[in-house]
Parts: C-alpha cells; sequence; structure tokens
C-alpha cells in the first residue's frame, strides 16, 4: 500500500503545484481510492506529474463540504467517468465562514448523478480500509466549532461538522489513520478509531487544524499523542508550518511534514 498526496499547502518538488487545499491517492492491493480533490483541478496537474492515471481511480471518498477539500470534484468527475463518490450526505449543505462567503460544496446534478453513495455507518471499502464516518467527542475542547457556520435549510448555524468522516487502515496488526481536516478534533477522531479497531498505532497522516489553536489547547494534544504512542506523524494543510516544528521537537513519534509530492509506503 502507498499513499500519496496530490496536493497539499507546500511544494519542494519541481514540476508540481501547491495551494491551500488537501488530496491524497491511496493505493492499495490494486485498488485506487481518492480521497478529497484540493480547491481546484490543480491536482490533476500534479497526479500527471507523478505518472499516475486518474481515469484508473475506482472510488472517491470526501472528507467533508469545504471548498479546499472539494474544489476539485467536478473537474474529477469530468475526467473519471467510473469512480463513485463516497460521503456524508450532509456535505452539501451550504457552508460559510465567520464572514458570511460561502465556502462549501455546490451539488451538480449532472455531474453527481447516479454517483454518489452517502456513507453513515463504518463502510469496509477495501481489504482493512474503512471509511469512519462517526466520530465520538470525547474532549470538546479539541474541536474547531465556533465561528463557521453551516445551513440546512433554515438559515445559517453554528457549524458541528456533520459531514466530516476518517479513513482507518488496520494492516499488520496496526490502526493507520487519515484524517484529511479533523475540525472534530484529531485526539476524538484518533480515540475513536482506537475504541472500534483496538489495534497500536501505526502511522497518522493529516491537517489536525491547529494553526491557530491555543498553548493549552496544543499541550493537550501534545500529551495524548505522546499517550498514544503512533509510531509515525504526518502533519500537513490546517496544522501549520509552526505547529509541526514544535511537534517535531516535542513529540515521542517520528514527525514529518506530509508536503505535495510526499509518499508513504506500508
Amino acid at each position: 500500500m502507498r499513499i500519496i498526496t496530490l496536493i497539499e499547502n507546500t511544494v519542494y518538488k519541481k514540476n508540481l503545484l501547491a495551494e491551500h487545499g488537501l488530496s491524497f491517492l491511496i493505493d492499495i492491493d490494486n485498488r485506487k481510492i481518492l480521497f478529497d480533490t484540493g480547491q481546484s483541478g490543480a491536482f490533476i496537474h500534479n497526479a500527471q506529474q507523478l505518472g499516475i492515471n486518474l481515469q484508473e481511480v475506482d472510488t472517491l471518498v470526501l472528507s467533508h463540504g469545504h471548498y479546499d477539500h472539494t474544489g476539485g470534484l467536478y473537474a474529477f468527475l469530468a475526467l473519471n467517468s467510473k469512480a463513485k463518490v463516497y460521503c456524508k450526505q450532509e456535505l452539501f449543505y451550504k457552508k460559510f465562514n465567520k464572514f458570511g462567503e460561502f465556502i462549501g460544496t455546490e451539488y451538480n446534478i449532472d455531474l453527481l448523478k447516479d454517483r454518489v453513495v452517502y456513507v453513515s455507518e463504518k463502510l469496509q471499502l477495501a481489504k482493512g480500509l474503512w471509511i469512519m464516518p462517526n466520530t465520538t467527542i470525547y474532549d470538546n475542547k479539541d474541536s474547531s466549532v465556533g465561528y463557521l457556520k453551516i445551513d440546512k435549510g433554515n438559515g445559517p448555524e453554528q457549524d458541528h461538522f456533520p459531514d466530516e468522516l476518517f479513513i482507518a487502515i488496520t494492516r499488520k496488526d496496526e490502526l493507520s489513520i487519515i484524517s484529511s481536516c479533523s475540525h472534530l478534533g484529531i485526539t476524538n477522531i484518533v480515540e475513536t478509531a482506537l475504541a472500534t479497531f483496538n489495534l497500536p498505532l501505526g502511522f497518522i497522516v493529516g491537517g489536525f487544524h491547529i494553526k491557530d489553536c491555543g498553548a493549552e489547547h496544543y499541550a493537550m494534544i501534545f500529551d495524548y499523542l505522546n499517550k498514544v504512542s503512533p509510531k509515525q506523524i504526518g502533519v500537513c494543510h490546517c496544522t501549520g508550518i509552526e505547529k509541526y516544528e514544535e511537534m517535531k521537537q516535542k513529540c515521542k513519534a517520528k514527525v514529518f511534514y506530509n508536503s505535495t509530492g510526499h509518499q508513504l509506503n506500508m
């Protein structure tokens, strides 16, 4: 199995593009699973540069409905005519930032017709690879619930991220986690996965949404990660470069920055 970061906020490799967004390709047992599509179609350019044929992708999983994770959705669907789109039904609710600007995902009935699979319970996509649509909130302090808004049809209200999901991987008697933005809290996500599978942790990769969190919140995350002891932590996107540097110094696990083009083999 390999996990390739098709796009992220940073890039250090020649001929690749970066943007505020995130997209992974998971190549597992001859299946190709795309997890998010970044802010635009730029991830398609990167895939081509990396020798990846996105027409071979059989499944697209969307982590939640923000534009920086779904902005390339329709560019991908125009390119790939076979992949089913797995997401939570709440993904297409309207989303707004603190300024009232739309940051969600429009529903294009022509391109999405007969291709969307709504997920409400844990679902195995491939051997040892699970969509996890339900995160238990063990600690309310570790979430970004607050200034973002959602409109379910009755006007804007506080967004509690009912559309967010993550991916769990159970292979070689280890549990690994890919979380795209962790609005519900990376500690809550990891604890949910551990409670479900009861396996030692391998790697945790993704955006932790802690770029602007306070010192107390950040210390709590450090303590938790050191307690559960994953082998590797790959941070990116909404984690923040500064937080990555501190995490690299303070976490017991091997910590790396998961920039555009990075490949993780398992």
